[in-house]
């Protein structure tokens, strides 16, 4: 027996609806995002994203509907993101769920966003377990431990800036605008190893810290034009590429060394950017016993098919919500409360 869910994705600017079937078939996955609006204020703008998430959601779950061609009769149940995120950006998606379900009589299932990247990998291979997940992106950087199946245990966090939000405090540094993830990726290209900065240093082993290195970004600048040079804006971007992603890799083996997990799986935006896939295949080639599992592109970004996809384990386990439910921004991963 099937299982279809129809799936919603509105945590931060994206509406996103998606109809999976058993977590594994995408059906549709229909994603509007604002990123065009956004880039003109260099960075997201809270009441604008959410004023959009209300002028688009209706059409998007009518397309999602439509293309994959089933009606709400045919769905069993409606996941969606109850946070974390964005308050208002979340609330368009939680009260756009609960309707649906009021109205067709169907099951809700609220999920943390982040084990949505997670599963997202479950559209590349079956998942084995224990399962070590690095989730990156613009609001988070966390090592996560699985034994099982929907069992989550948050090892490594950041203790300021998650590693996307660095990116874009560069790049805006560096003038190049937003977002700064793509853009310090693809003219790092070009640049060379000429500067050096630091790595940040943590308390705790697999914890991260990455507002110091968009403060030594500024003193290298400050440096360079004291001495009367002009700053390569590629050398930078590559100096600090190399250093930012040096340290999630490093923590990250060193996690995988010591926790021995059958799949270590990378989610979220920041999963998507290429020097990271080069640096963590060429290490993991070096843990051969722990298989590595990179998402492609068009699961790294927001997206409502992985929501779809944690949905279903969540179904599965009886994880369901009620009517009452309320968009809560600062979630935590399960079983981290």
């Amino acid at each position: 027996m099937t299982t279809t869910l129809l799936a919603i994705e509105s945590s931060c600017d994206e509406t996103a609806c998606a109809v999976v079937r058993d977590g594994r078939e995408i059906l549709s996955n229909i994603v509007s995002s604002q990123i065009n609006v956004h880039t003109l204020y260099g960075g997201v703008v809270p009441e604008v994203a959410s004023r959009i998430h209300v002028e688009n959601i209706s059409a998007v779950i009518s397309e999602a509907l439509n293309k994959a061609g089933v009606t709400m009769d045919e769905i069993d149940g409606i996941a969606y993101t109850l946070g974390p995120g964005l308050i208002g950006s979340l609330h368009v998606g939680v009260q756009a769920a609960k309707t649906l379900a009021w109205m067709y009589h169907k099951p809700l299932i609220p999920l943390n966003h982040l084990t949505g990247h997670i599963y997202a990998n479950a559209f590349v291979t079956e998942l084995k377990y224990p399962l070590m997940a690095l989730v990156i992106s613009g609001g988070h950087t966390e090592l996560v431990w699985m034994e099982s199946d929907w069992d989550f245990k948050v090892i490594g966090t950041t203790r300021d800036d998650a590693i996307g939000e660095a990116y874009d405090k560069v790049a805006r540094v560096l003038g190049l605008g937003y977002p700064g993830g793509p853009k310090i990726d693809r003219i790092a290209k070009e640049g060379k190893p000429h500067y050096q900065l630091p790595t940040p240093k943590t308390d705790t082993q697999y914890d991260f810290s990455f507002s110091g290195l968009k403060t030594a970004v500024l003193q290298m600048i400050a440096r360079e034009e004291k001495k009367g040079e002009t700053v390569s804006v590629p050398d930078a971007a590559y100096c600090f590429q190399e250093t930012a992603l040096g340290m999630l890799v490093g923590k990250t083996t060193a996690a995988v060394r010591e926790y021995k997990p059958a799949m270590l799986v990378l989610a979220g935006g920041v999963a998507a950017n290429s020097r990271l896939r080069v640096m963590m295949e060429e290490e993991m080639k070096k843990i051969p016993e722990t298989e590595l599992v990179i998402p492609p592109l068009s699961c790294c970004t927001d997206n409502a098919a992985m929501i779809g996809a944690a949905g279903y384990i969540a179904y599965q386990h009886g994880l369901f919500g009620g009517l009452d439910a309320a968009a809560d921004p600062g979630l935590m991963m399960p079983g981290e409360e």
